[in-house]
């Protein structure tokens, strides 16, 4: 009987297979989209369909309005109160007939909005670029990003050298020792400017209060373990991280009561803590260094410990934008690390002996997905 089910199904699901390709044969027909954009029925499924195509290609003109919005300081300028064209221009040495020209795509793209004097001002997008930490300088880094994809099939067939395996050394040099404090310290403040929004929806996702002692593996300068004492001062914390960026740690006053460890996890995990974070670290690396971290950490771990790992993930049989667009091809220009699915990294926990994995359901996916396991 189980057998006769299983062949039935087998034969709905080419039968519908069939189907979808003879429909996307048609749909991909000229004429066909000529008639659909005048018929009734599926002139407003042509048109959102048309409109999705246009922005799809129209992308990288969008984010250039933001990113000169946000070089110019235009938001900073409005955040006050509205300016004209004219007052506008003076701030930022573009022409009024330019700088207008940006506004109104600014107002397009929904950062700005023109009152009743036709001044512009900000809209709710443009104030909340304002208010989320870390975004501007992410913004602003992204142009790293848009030159080495500029040539995206040059780019994906490995024919070009991208820049931000320059702009994170440290993925490229795991052993630990030979990243400048200069390099530490250009990669540790762009950690720390967009940690905040991670480190907030980690928090809201696990219940650190059940921890006495956290160890932050790649914790940078502290900026995750900075939220986590906000939030839970009595638990003991510890930064472990390469030997420059725990030097340039050491001059932050921001933990104070911190142990701070210089190492590479390669090596070995000082013991002791009863849970450790690897917040944005996995997707830095290669499946090899993945492997043997989580080695480490299992080995590092007490039993009944727990490893959260907080990252953008992809979505696996579901891709989604934030993983499988734009983190898939940043970690690729990284040229070390790769985004990963949340059911890859169970893989991963699983094979070095952790139990218990969960993947805890995310209320903004696109800034970071949890996955925890438990040592036996």
């Amino acid at each position: 009987m189980v057998a006769i089910e299983t062949d039935s199904h087998k034969r709905r699901a080419f039968s519908f297979g069939r189907i979808r390709q003879r429909l996307m044969k048609l749909v991909s027909q000229p004429g066909f989209q000529s008639w659909a954009s005048r018929f009734p029925l599926t002139r407003r499924i042509a048109r959102k369909d048309g409109e999705q195509l246009f922005d799809l290609v129209a992308g990288f003109a969008y984010s250039q309005v933001l990113f000169a919005i946000v070089k110019l300081d235009i938001l900073e300028h409005l955040r006050n109160q509205p300016l004209s064209a004219e007052v506008l221009a003076s701030k930022t040495g573009l022409t009024p007939e330019r700088l207008e020209m940006l506004c109104n795509a600014g107002v397009a793209l929904e950062l700005l909005s023109i009152d009743k004097n036709g001044c512009y001002q900000l809209a709710r997008l443009g104030a909340a670029t304002l208010g989320v930490p870390g975004l501007r300088q992410m913004i602003l880094h992204h142009d790293l990003l848009y030159q080495d994809i500029a040539d995206p099939v040059a780019f994906l067939a490995g024919q070009t050298s991208p820049s931000l395996a320059e702009f994170w050394p440290y993925v490229r040099t795991e052993t630990a020792k030979e990243v400048s404090g200069e390099a530490a310290n250009k990669y540790s403040e762009l950690m720390a400017a967009s940690q905040r929004m991670v480190a907030e929806e980690t928090l809201d996702t696990v219940d650190f209060g059940q921890f006495h002692s956290l160890m932050d593996v790649g914790g940078g300068t502290g900026a995750f373990l900075t939220e986590v004492t906000k939030r839970h001062p009595e638990i003991h914390v510890t930064l472990f991280d390469l030997p420059a960026v725990v030097e340039a740690a050491k001059s932050m006053p921001v933990l104070p009561d911190a142990q701070l460890i210089g190492g590479s996890f390669l090596e070995e995990l000082p013991e002791g803590n009863d849970a450790i974070s690897l917040i944005r670290v996995l997707y830095d690396h290669s499946d090899t260094t993945v492997s043997q971290l989580l080695g480490r950490v299992f080995d590092a771990l007490p039993s009944g410990g727990l490893v959260i790992i907080s990252e953008p993930m992809t979505g696996g049989s579901h891709p989604n934008r934030s993983g499988d667009v734009y983190f898939s091809l940043y970690t690729l220009a990284m040229k070390t690390g790769k985004a990963r699915a949340p059911e890859t990294i169970a893989n991963f926990l699983e094979n070095s002996g952790f139990q218990q994995i969960r993947t805890h359901k995310s209320a903004r996916p696109f800034v970071t997905s949890v996955v925890t396991a438990h040592k036996p």
